[in-house]
């Protein structure tokens, strides 16, 4: 039997991981004819003004950093992702692995393809991974990447080969 994979979500962060990861997964949108759902969660900027009020957001700066995000996914989905291929790029604001798994079960999503950055010791202990909560969460099945993906070549290291 044959998955059924017709909506694929990859969360981006603009890192080469992130990137790589985009390009393996148009590998598997092509090979199921995939719709492909490209989303970026911009983490909202949080100021102290004084300890005794707390954390809060500030709108302008985040409504700045959607729009610029907006037009970054939009650039990046143009450039990396073939004409043929159906996609929607998503923003949203929040904490990424909250936002993905919403998304996903929003989206019906049959499959996450994400990148992990291979954080180790003290940052990985303080913060954990988005792709580990990603994972553990999801409401589909989730593939994970790390670098380097074996048995996989991308374009420009064809190139230096």
């Amino acid at each position: 039997m044959n998955p059924d994979i017709k909506r694929i979500l990859v969360p981006i962060d603009f890192s080469d991981y992130s990137k790589n990861a985009l390009k393996y997964a148009i590998n598997f949108v092509k090979v199921f004819n995939a719709e492909m759902f490209l989303i970026y969660v911009v983490e909202p900027v949080i100021y102290p003004p004084d300890f005794s009020m707390g954390q809060i957001a500030i709108p302008s700066v985040n409504t700045e950093w959607d729009e610029r995000a907006k037009e970054e996914l939009k650039k990046l989905a143009e450039t990396e992702i073939p004409k043929e291929i159906k996609v929607q790029t998503i923003v949203k604001t929040g904490k990424p692995f909250i936002e993905i798994i919403d998304t996903a079960s929003e989206k019906d999503v049959d499959l996450i393809v994400i990148a992990t950055h291979g954080h180790s010791g003290v940052e990985h202990i303080l913060f954990g991974s988005t792709a580990e909560k990603v994972v553990r969460k999801a409401p589909c099945p989730v593939l994970t990447l790390r670098e380097p993906v074996k048995g996989f070549m991308f374009r420009d290291e064809v190139h230096k080969a």
